[in-house]
Formats: C-alpha cells, sequence, structure tokens
C-alpha cells in the first residue's frame, strides 16, 4: 500500500482509506448505506490492516454514533495499528438543543469527548469539522481546535465540505495566531463529481491541504451496475439516497461510463477499479476513501491501487467527464497561461 503525507503535514496516510458510514445502520438514512455489526465490521477491518490500510473514517453523526461505537470495537487491541478519521459540527439524532449544533466551543469539545467516549480512546489522530459554521466566529473555532490539539485529544485538524473562502480564511487566522492549521480537507471528488478541482484543488496545493476523498464512485453511480436504457438495480442505496446527494442527466452518467468500461476492458479491471485508480492520480489527492457493505466489495476495492492507468486512458476519462465550469471558472480558462490546470501526478511524478 502507498503511503502518502497528509497536506504539509509529516502525518503518512494510505492512499485508500476505509469509511466507516457502513458500520451500524442506526437510522433509516445510513441503514441504506449498510449495517455491519461488530462481528462484520472487525473482519472487514482485519483485511484493510492486512492490504497495508490502516486509515479508518468516521463520524459522530454516522448512525447516531454507532458507527463510531462499533469502529471502537473492531480495533479494540490494536489502538497502536490504525489512525482513526472522525468529525463533528452536524446535529446528532435525538439531540435538539440550541447548542447541539455548530463549531462553537462548547459544541466542538462536548462533541470531541463524546466521540472520545465511543470509540474508546484517549486520542483521535485526525478531527474534521463536518461543516463551515458561519455563525461562529473563525478565531473560536481555530482556537478550540488548537487547544484540543495541544490537550493530546486530537494530534491532526481537518475540515470538509468547506468553500474555498471558508479554508482560506480558516487557513489565514491558524497563521496569524500560530495556532494549529487544517492538513486535509474531506471532499467530494469524483469522475462526475469535478467541481473541486476548480477552485478546491489548486488551494490545496498553494496551501499544502490533503484532499481525504468521500464518495469517490459518485454516490454509489459508478459501481458499473449502472445502464444506459436498464432500471436502477434493486440493491443500489440510490432508491433512499439519490435525493440527498449530488444530481446529474444521465445521459452525462451514461457517457462517463461508456468511458469506463471501455478503460476497463483494456485494463482487466472492474468499473469501480478504474474510478478510484483514476481519482489516486489526481493532483492533492492524500487518501480516498472507500465504502464496503462487505468483504466482496471491499476487496474489489482494493484491487484499486498497485498499478495505474496510462496518461492516454486518463486523458479520454478526462474527456468523456469534462464539463463547462461555472463563472468565474470558465472566464479563467480563457487566461490559461496565466491560471494552469493543476499538473496531474504521475509515477514519474507523484504528487
Amino acid at each position: 500500500m502507498e503511503f502518502r503525507t497528509l497536506g504539509r503535514s509529516g502525518l503518512k496516510v494510505p492512499v485508500l482509506s476505509f469509511g466507516t458510514g457502513t458500520f451500524g445502520g442506526g437510522n433509516e438514512f445510513f441503514e441504506a448505506w449498510g449495517s455491519s455489526d461488530v462481528k462484520e465490521a472487525t473482519r472487514l477491518v482485519d483485511i484493510c490492516l492486512e492490504a497495508g490500510v490502516n486509515l479508518f473514517d468516521t463520524a459522530d453523526v454516522y448512525s447516531d454514533g454507532l458507527s463510531e461505537t462499533i469502529l471502537g470495537k473492531a480495533i479494540a487491541g490494536r489502538r497502536d495499528d490504525v489512525l482513526i478519521s472522525t468529525k463533528a459540527t452536524f446535529r446528532m439524532g435525538g439531540h435538539n438543543g440550541p447548542n447541539d449544533l455548530g463549531s462553537s466551543r462548547y459544541h466542538l469539545i462536548r462533541s470531541c469527548e463524546g466521540s472520545l467516549r465511543r470509540l474508546g480512546t484517549d486520542y483521535i489522530d485526525i478531527y474534521h469539522l463536518h461543516g463551515f459554521d458561519a455563525l461562529t466566529p473563525v478565531d473560536e473555532v481555530l482556537s478550540t481546535l488548537n487547544q484540543l490539539v495541544v490537550s493530546g485529544k486530537v494530534r491532526y485538524i481537518a475540515c470538509s465540505n468547506f468553500s474555498g473562502w471558508h479554508l482560506m480564511k480558516s487557513l489565514a487566522v491558524a497563521d496569524r495566531y500560530g495556532w494549529a492549521r487544517y492538513v486535509g480537507h474531506q471532499v467530494y471528488y469524483s469522475l462526475i463529481g469535478r467541481e473541486y478541482e476548480w477552485e478546491l484543488m489548486p488551494l490545496a496545493l498553494d496551501q499544502g491541504v490533503g484532499a481525504l476523498v468521500w464518495s469517490p464512485l459518485g454516490w454509489g453511480r459508478l459501481t458499473g451496475r449502472i445502464r444506459r436504457g436498464k432500471p436502477l438495480p434493486e440493491q443500489s442505496r440510490l432508491h433512499k439516497t439519490a435525493e440527498n446527494g449530488p444530481q446529474m442527466p444521465d445521459e452525462y452518467l451514461h457517457k462517463v461510463v461508456d468511458a469506463l468500461d471501455e478503460v476497463a476492458k483494456e485494463t482487466g479491471k472492474t468499473v469501480p477499479q478504474v474510478a478510484l485508480n483514476w481519482l489516486v492520480q489526481r493532483p492533492s489527492i492524500s487518501t480516498v476513501i472507500m465504502g464496503a457493505r462487505n468483504e466482496e466489495q471491499l476487496r474489489q476495492n482494493l484491487g484499486a491501487v498497485g498499478w495505474n492507468l496510462s496518461a492516454e486512458q486518463v486523458a479520454r476519462l478526462d474527456a468523456a467527464s469534462d464539463l463547462t465550469p461555472i463563472y468565474p471558472y470558465w472566464h479563467q480558462r480563457q487566461f490559461a497561461e496565466r491560471n494552469p490546470p493543476p499538473v496531474l501526478s504521475t509515477p514519474e511524478n507523484p504528487r
């Protein structure tokens, strides 16, 4: 397993990591993702560690804390062998008080302590803000996160789903006061969701913020089972979750899947493996968070690394998935000599 530094930090993370949103199935939304119990979760953790995948990503809101609890039990006795990433900011089920939401000092400290209890650990390796809270001053947020780092409860801090100005303002405040800064940004990025490239990727490369990619298979659309002219597979979680995720025209999706099919046949790999390998080669990517309901899915996803698409194959996938960006990014393409796109990583020139 290849390891990369997480942004501008000294922490090495595997290029593939495991997302535990499938652990628990504690409410209707997450039940559609999966419902692994402790026994199955432990088996999945075993397989990950055997393959060199030692980073496990969760969040307090995943199945209302049940994902953290199950992950904690699955790694019991081997805490030193794993890295844990979890998140706070959103409201957990049943907690409806005025301070049970956001990134205030009050909420972040309580959330961190709750995650530590559920995970059965005394520290979190990577602690994310799950979203940007515009009602809490950025200096309050960053000073609180810095306090958690200084106390030893958190090793590194990261954010998720921030806009470019959210992230840049936060980095500027951290730099101004010498506080811990975000070294990672957990982002939605896939062959059918490339908006990350427009502003957040250049920012990440400029500021040393590594991307941790969530939903790399486009909200479950790049599994290879969604085909032109055929109904949605019965087992697809999109029946219950499609409205909560990114939307796209069917023809665009099918165009990308057609290109993936061609490359999959050329490489002898599956559609999901090709889609994941394309991501692994993108600039700024520290780790791609894969999910799996069961052992079969996990082993297939692990086959996405250890090889590389050719430059020509990457170019074909790029062309099939390209869309005209929104303003001002379409305008900046006209000034490309002064706004060059990020250089892609290759085996000869890793990013």
